[in-house]
């Protein structure tokens, strides 16, 4: 049987192999946006990486990243960039009515986990930035892992009033 499409008449292919292949590729296709700006480093994998736009004279900025571990317990103990004089690491938490961050000195990354980074939680603070972020901007960041070891990624920038990316 042949099968006429908007390219041509494709001779002796029935319509379900065509259906099987269009939706495997289509499929195909999805699995690898999603994995395409996601990094690995040992068993750990590091993804949605951004941080929000900020205006001129702000003197720092927030990023924002996830943590897959797939492997065994480890820590990220440092992050550094080039668009900031440092970068810290932060928790937030409610007291009361009041927001509370507080430095640390690493994040803990459990044994086959997923750690979100993400704006009134954990999150890098960029401290004493050279310029403001640009919506449509990117930079690198590298951050630190105790055993995996290190791995550089790249820091998207988002509106000011941008979710974290999906």
């Amino acid at each position: 049987m042949a099968v006429d499409t908007a390219f041509g008449t494709i001779p002796g292919m029935p319509l379900v192999k065509i259906l099987r292949f269009v939706v495997g590729a289509a499929l195909a296709s999805a699995s690898l946006i999603s994995f395409a700006h996601d990094l690995r480093v040992g068993d750990i994998a590091i993804g949605h990486t951004y941080a929000r736009a900020t205006v001129p004279g702000q003197p720092s900025g927030g990023a924002y990243l996830q943590i897959e571990n797939h492997g065994k317990s480890d820590k990220l103990v440092a992050v550094k960039t080039s668009v900031s004089r440092s970068v810290e690491m932060h928790t937030s938490s409610m007291d009361g009515n009041v927001m509370r961050m507080r430095q640390v000195d690493a994040i803990d990354v459990p044994a086959n986990k997923t750690i979100v980074l993400q704006p009134g939680g954990m999150h890098f603070m960029l401290v004493g930035l050279k310029a403001p972020l640009r919506e449509g901007d990117s930079f690198p960041m590298t951050l630190k892992f105790e055993k995996a070891g290190e791995v550089t990624v790249d820091v998207k920038v988002h509106a000011v009033t941008a979710a974290p990316p999906q």
